[in-house]
């Protein structure tokens, strides 16, 4: 049974960091392509950024510059290093693995970027 729980969201102020994990079980987690998406309240959801099994990343616009995706292979595990965080980025984020039309969730993990 494959299953990805995502970890390490939380309540950050404005210009903080926080960084997300995704550790992923009962898959072959090199052979996919990771990604991450947010949904914030009211909203569709959106994708963040994506790491290929090759290492290869690309990130939403909105992102680019603050936000750092990347993999340990090794650990079946992904990552969301999130810095100079705006309120805007307030959202359930999710982890994502997808390959030949296979595709898998996590359950979310909530960000609050508040004063």
């Amino acid at each position: 049974q494959v299953q990805l729980v995502e970890s390490g969201g939380g309540l950050v102020q404005p210009g903080g960091s926080l960084r997300l994990s995704c550790a992923a079980s009962g898959i072959a987690f090199s052979d996919y392509t990771m990604g991450w998406y947010r949904q914030a309240p009211g909203k569709q959801r959106v994708l963040v950024a994506t790491i290929r099994y090759g290492g290869n990343t690309n990130y939403a616009t909105s992102v680019k510059g603050r936000f750092t995706i990347s993999r340990d292979n090794a650990k079946n595990t992904g990552y969301l290093q999130m810095s100079s965080l705006k309120p805007e980025d307030t959202a359930v984020y999710y982890c994502n693995l997808i390959r030949s039309g296979r595709d898998y969730w996590g359950q979310g993990t909530q960000v609050t970027v508040s004063s």
